[in-house]
């Protein structure tokens, strides 16, 4: 299994096409991601790639932390797991004040 990065401070017009470009010069790119809005579908400026090896992962992280991509100083650090976020996802119920009236 491969090491997923953390891309920060990238600007919005990055495609993953560009990501993936841009690490695969450090190594063998599994995936690229650049995650966005869930209504807009704007980029939030970050994004997560995963490096085949450990080792690419650190070259890459050592090569390209703290670099200029267009214009806007990048972040590439090793990603943390994705922490569990309280609550249900919010289906509209009674409690939320959706659905029924009294």
């Amino acid at each position: 299994m491969g090491t997923k990065l953390y891309v920060g401070g990238l600007p919005y017009s990055t495609t993953e096409q560009q990501l993936q470009e841009l690490f695969s010069q450090q190594g063998s790119v599994t995936s690229a991601k650049i995650i966005t809005d869930r209504y807009t579908g704007q980029s939030r400026g970050f994004g997560f790639v995963e490096m085949a090896t450990a080792e690419e992962a650190q070259k890459a992280i050592t090569a390209l932390n703290g670099t200029q991509l267009n214009g806007r100083t990048i972040t590439v650090n090793e990603a943390r797991p994705q922490e569990k976020r309280p609550g249900g996802g919010g289906g509209g119920g009674a409690d939320r004040g959706g659905g029924r009236r009294w």
